[in-house]
Order: C-alpha cells, then structure tokens, then sequence
C-alpha cells in the first residue's frame, strides 16, 4: 500500500480533491490518542494500491494547535512516499509559506498549484515552470472543483513514485546568521532524516524536536551561543525570524511567478461580499435565505412526495404485506406486528426522506458555494454577546444537520470555556432528525403555514441559544472572550457531484438510523402498546403498558398543554432518537389520530419542547466523551431539558392569556 499524504492550507481545496480520487471508498475516524478526524480514501493507479490521507488543513508546521501536531507528525513519523501539497493559486504568498517548510523535509513532494480557473476569473496567471525552476520541484495545474487537470495529476503522481530522486532543501534565502547555525546543527546529527528540518527547529529551539534529536551538552551550548549572538543582533528571536526570512521569500517567489492583468478591477467574490456583507443588509439577507430554504423543504411540492408515500404504504405496502404474511400461516399479533409496528412506525419516518434530502442539498450547497463562513462573520458580533466566538458559528451549522458532529466540531475551538458552551448549546440547533417531527406536528395543527411554524421553530432555537450563552456566560462559564479569525474562501458554484455526495451521504444516515435505532424502537413501542402488565395482548391501548408509563410521566407535561399519556410516551422515546417520536405517534394515535391529541397552541408547545429537551442517546455519548466528565454531561442535559420545559411553559401559558388555543 502506497501512502500519498494531502498538506495544505484551509479552504485550499484539498478535500474536494482528496474526494476526486477517492470517490465514496473514504473511511472517517479520529487520529489516535486525539479527537482531531482522520479521513482516509483509496484508490488504484497503474497497479498501484493507493492509500490517500487527507491531512488537517493548516498554515504552518509548527505545533501551536492539534492539526498543526497531527500534520507534522504524520509527515515526520509515518513517513508517507508521496505528499501532495495543495495550493491555492488566488492566495500564493499564504500558501507559498508552507511549501517552503513542506520542501525543506526531503519527502518527495509534488506542488500542486489547485483553483487556477478562479485565479485567473481575477486577473491572474501562476507560471508554474518558474516555480518548478524555483523549487527544483513538481508544479502542476489543476482545478479540483471542476476536474480540470485531474488525470494529468495522476499521471505525474505515478511517474514520482517510480522515481527515487529527493531533492536536497535549499535555505539559502534565510539569512545567513541562520543558514550557518543549520549547518552547525547538521554537522552534530548525523545521519537522520528531514536533517535540514530537524536541524533549523532545534536553532529554534522547538521544544519537541530538541527532545527527539538529543545533543552533546556541548554541543546544546554551542546552539544557545549561536542563538543568543542571533537573537542579540537582530533584536528577535529565531522563530521570527525564521518566518520572516519564509515570508519574504514566499514574497519574491510571487513576484516572479505571478502575473495580474493590467487593470484592477473587483473581483467576483469582492462584488458579492458588497451585497452579502453589507452593514444593513446581509442580516436580513441571511434571514431571508434561510426562510427560502425551508420555505421550499416543506412547501407543496415536497409535502405531496410526503403525502404519496404515506399513501403507498398505508394504503398498499402495509395491507399487501399483511396478506402475505397471513397466508403463510402467521398468526395475526404476528402480522400486526410487522405491518403496524414495524411497516407503519418506520414507514412514517421514511416518507420525510425526501423533504430531508432537499434540506441536506441546500444546506450543503451554501456551505460549499462559501456562503457558510460568511455567515459565521455576521454572527461572530451577536455570538460575542453570547460570551461566544464566531467559530461557535460552525457547529452550530452544523448541528442543522446533527448534534453529534456538531459537537465533536467544538474541539477546534480554541479556549475550554469556549468549547464547553458551545457544546451545551450547539443542540438548540434543529438535527436533522427533528425535522420529520416538525413536518407532521405543522402539517396537523398549521397545514397552510406549516413552512413558518418550523422556520419560526429554527430561528428560537438560535434566539434561545443566545439568551443561554449570555447567561452561562456570565455565571457558569465566566472567561476571557477569544479572537475571532476565519478565512472568507471565494465564492464558486459547487459540482453537482461533489453537492449529489454530501446530501445522499446524509440522507443515507437518517435512512440507516430509520433501519436499525427507528426500527428497534417502533417495535418496542408496538409490543409495550398491544401487551398489559401481565403481558397479555389487548386491544385497547388505554390498558397497555405504554399507557401506563405515559400516564406517569403525564404530570410533567400537564403545565405545557400536552399532558395526555401520547406525547408524553412520544417525548420519552424520543431520547433514544427524535424520529422515534414521529413513529411512536404514529403507532398510537395513528395518521388520523394525530390532529386531535392536542389544542394548536399546545401543539406549538410541543414543537419547542422537542427542539430544547435533551438530544438524542448518541448525542449524550459524543457529549460525555468531549467533555470528559460526567458532571459536565449531567449539566448539560438537566439545563437543555429545563430550558425545553421553561420554554414551552412560557409559550402555551403566554397563549392561553391572550386567549390562543
């Protein structure tokens, strides 16, 4: 198995080639020892088995974060045979800066200049022969998004593994106070590999390397020598230096290789951002865009494929299946079981696949188009309100999709307080999971304004979220306000394919979750509905054993306006998995029923307290492992389920003053 390893910076495109290569055969998991994702894909080419790792994106090699330390130690540990370095050719200089530290380990290395149609859409031209003359390396041309240059690529990745040839690093740009210590340094190593590396991180005096390339207590004094008379003559420490040397040289590399057309004019990306990010503006545009987005999820077109399933499998799946099973020889419990608790219950999650599709797709095209991030900048001023930062802003995107990534997506924030609250709060934002509980609940109680009762639902979840950062904020997590710093990628229209794979990708996990978690759950939900306490069969559901259960719990809803045992059973399955709600509903009260078990008002209650209470089992899990406590997790889980209460208490108590029903 041969390694390529993919280095570059964030929002260099890197992923969108690492997904060209290796279609859908990718694997996801976390590096060891840390819980930064690993993603891994392969791929065959010319007879060669290719294991293709896409590193964490970064700006440099040194270890100031975790992605920094993972990408520096899988190059240095794991020794990959090839690296492709992923450069955008519209941010040289930045990315420049890596490839000067990325040539100086004598890894075969392959430069690849990505987004070359985007910079020239601005005007300007990489002459990437100068920077192969440069380098003394491979640079090649490609466009990822559109896959352009891909199979030249792969054909020139396979000529380099052939080939042995390493080229030696070059530091002759650095001044030569430096230059000189490296090859002191080298001079007392000996043999080992990435010596140029090695050798200018201990003159740095990088704490970890030193450690791993241990010198003779003479030698260690010499270096401090050298580095004192460097630090002492210009009034800096190596470290700077170092990067300033890198930078200006990454400075003259582009001044050489990079052409601009003569007149100046916005760019495609500044056009947009005028409008987009405009003071006044963009806050009502992103309000705007999202209400659009649900709008056409749950408007006509997507409730009729709704309402067509749930016909097909009423009106023809269950019945036929039913027939089928009886002739041959089932007994009738057994019948009913497979037709109304497991046909009926998981059918009636499945029929929102298709309006969860489309909510995936738009989603998934705002975050690839670079909508997304800008998003995150509006809201970095109302998050800090919140005693948050923007990058909260990620998560909490993400968890439109699902808690459970969005939570594992606060590990790249950058302070502990920052982290815990935003994994607090990041499930007041709507799963994807909740979203078919909505869509029958609104298209009971509110048919004809069904798409503004759930975008009114979205936008409390952020409201409420807020109000609850401001309050954790300045009691329970009490800290220092982080910096905000996020790169704004340029706009471009996302490959279908590349949209076509994250949207089926998603709806492929709820359709899984509905096979297994849904399934198991529709099933209990059924036995403990047609069984007494004494397990014998009944027809009545008012004498079964979920009766019973939810007739207990029943007084903890009462105040919310959905006391009756139904919901309650419906809230209480829901912890195992939200969709459950819509299929415990659905076994109980059946599709007819549903309309009547609650008033409008309580139905709204109800709503709210689906989307506050606490998440799903597999949320709480990912929960207790990134905040590794336990005491934390109870938090967690006490103050989201008492914010749901307190909220639809407010809701369904303030209504019936006004005299909603």
């Amino acid at each position: 198995m041969i390694d390529i390893a993919l280095v570059g910076n964030p929002n260099s495109g890197k992923t969108t080639l690492f997904n060209n290569i290796t279609g859908s055969n990718q694997h996801i998991g976390n590096w060891p020892g840390v819980t930064v994702e690993k993603k891994e894909g392969f791929s065959k080419l010319g007879g060669k088995e290719l294991r293709m790792i896409d590193l964490p994106g970064v700006y440099s090699l040194a270890p100031y974060s975790p992605e920094e330390r993972i990408t520096r130690d899988f190059i240095l540990n794991e020794k990959p045979d090839l690296i492709l370095n992923i450069i955008d050719s519209s941010n040289l200089e930045r990315n420049l800066y890596l490839s000067t530290q990325l040539s100086e380990l004598e890894t075969k290395t392959l430069f690849v200049l990505n987004m070359t149609d985007l910079a020239m859409k601005e005007g300007m031209q990489v002459d990437d022969d100068i920077l192969s003359a440069e380098f003394k390396q491979h640079f090649i041309k490609i466009s990822a998004s559109r896959g352009i240059g891909i199979d030249t690529l792969l054909d020139t990745i396979d000529k380099m593994l052939d080939l042995d040839e390493i080229i030696k690093p070059d530091l002759s740009y650095m001044r030569k106070d430096i230059s000189d210590g490296v090859e002191y340094i080298k001079e007392q190593l000996g043999e080992i590999e990435h010596k140029d590396f090695t050798a200018l991180k201990i003159l740095e005096d990088d704490a970890l390397i030193t450690a791993d390339n241990p010198l003779e207590p003479d030698v260690l004094k010499q270096v401090s020598d050298i580095r004192q008379d460097i630090m002492t003559k210009y009034g800096d420490d190596i470290e700077s230096l170092v990067i300033s040397d890198r930078y200006d040289h990454a400075s003259s590399l582009v001044r050489k290789c990079l052409f601009k057309s003569e007149t100046k004019s916005m760019s495609f990306t500044e056009k947009i951002d005028t409008v987009l990010l405009n003071k006044y503006a963009a806050i009502p545009i992103f309000l705007l865009t999202m209400f659009l987005v649900f709008q056409v999820t749950f408007g006509s077109a997507t409730t009729y494929i709704v309402e067509v399933l749930e016909t097909f499998i009423s009106d023809f799946l269950s019945p036929f299946a039913g027939e089928l099973i009886l002739s041959l020889g089932a007994s009738d419990f057994t019948a009913a079981l497979i037709t109304d608790g497991i046909i009926e219950g998981v059918g009636a999650v499945i029929v929102f696949a298709p309006q969860l599709f489309v909510l995936f797709l738009f989603i998934s095209f705002l975050e690839d188009s670079g909508y997304m991030a800008r998003a995150a900048l509006l809201t970095d001023r109302i998050l800090k309100k919140a005693g948050l930062t923007g990058k909260s802003f990620i998560p909490f995107i993400v968890g439109f999709g699902c808690s459970v990534p969005a939570i594992m997506a606060a590990r790249t924030l950058d302070s502990e307080k920052d982290r815990r609250l935003t994994i607090f709060l990041a499930p007041f934002m709507s799963c994807g999971a909740r979203a078919p509980v909505y869509a029958m609940i609104a298209s009971a109680y509110f048919f004809r304004s069904r798409s503004l009762v759930i975008f009114s639902v979205y936008i409390a979840g952020i409201l409420v979220a807020m109000l609850s950062g401001i309050l954790l904020s300045r009691t329970v997590f009490k800290g220092e306000e982080s910096p905000f710093v996020m790169e704004l990628p340029k706009y471009q229209m996302p490959r279908v394919k590349s949209l076509l794979r994250h949207t089926v990708s998603r709806t492929k996990e709820f359709v899984k979750k509905a096979g297994t978690i849904i399934l198991v759950a529709s099933v209990a939900v059924w036995l403990l509905t047609n069984l007494d306490p004494s397990f014998r069969v009944v027809t009545d559901h008012e004498k079964s054993i979920i009766a019973d259960i939810g007739r207990g719990i029943s007084v903890i809803f009462k105040p919310l306006g959905f006391g009756s045992w139904i919901p309650s059973v419906a809230v209480l399955t829901g912890v195992f998995a939200k969709e459950s709600v819509v299929s415990t509903i659905s076994i109980l009260a059946g599709a007819d029923g549903v309309g009547v078990l609650m008033t409008p008002l309580a139905a709204y209650a109800f709503l709210i307290f689906i989307l506050f209470y606490v998440p799903c089992v597999a949320a709480i899990g990912i929960m207790r492992r990134e905040l590794n406590s336990l005491k934390w997790t109870l938090g967690a889980v006490l103050f989201q389920t008492a914010t749901a209460w307190i909220m639809a208490f407010i809701i369904y108590n303030a209504g019936r003053l006004v005299g909603i029903e």
